[in-house]
């Protein structure tokens, strides 16, 4: 199998040539987001339980967005969120009372308050 090409690095005015992303040089720093500690409890969401239990009977029982409901519009969820961040707790990701069901856009702006929050609070 052929090597990729190289590229310039994606930092903008950097010419190091790289076969993907950044140089050494430039390399952004692992991030809260993506370490290891943070993702231990990702794959809970492609578990059975998740995919085919708790998230289908969320979107049954609760089939509009919460969040527009509030505001007076009828419109399909298509997630199912968290009210209260489980953060890795087992019991409360599999609680069915901390579900919650929201259109993808309510879902991101809730997520985005969410993290920048919690930045908020680590840099205090």
């Amino acid at each position: 199998m052929a090597n990729k090409p190289l590229r310039p690095c994606l930092h903008p005015g950097c010419t190091a040539l790289v076969r993907s992303g950044y140089c050494d040089k430039h390399r952004p720093p692992d991030t809260a987001r993506r370490s290891a500690a943070s993702q231990s409890y990702r794959h809970w969401y492609r578990l059975k339980i998740w995919t085919d239990e708790l998230r289908p009977q969320q979107l049954a029982r609760e089939p509009f967005c919460r969040d527009c409901a509030r505001r007076g519009l009828r419109v399909y969820a298509t997630d199912v969120d968290h009210v209260q961040p489980h953060d890795g707790d087992w019991s409360k990701f599999i609680d069915p009372n901390n579900l919650q069901s929201l259109c993808h856009s309510c879902h991101g702006r809730k997520t985005i308050a969410e993290s920048r929050a919690k930045a908020a609070r680590r840099k205090r």
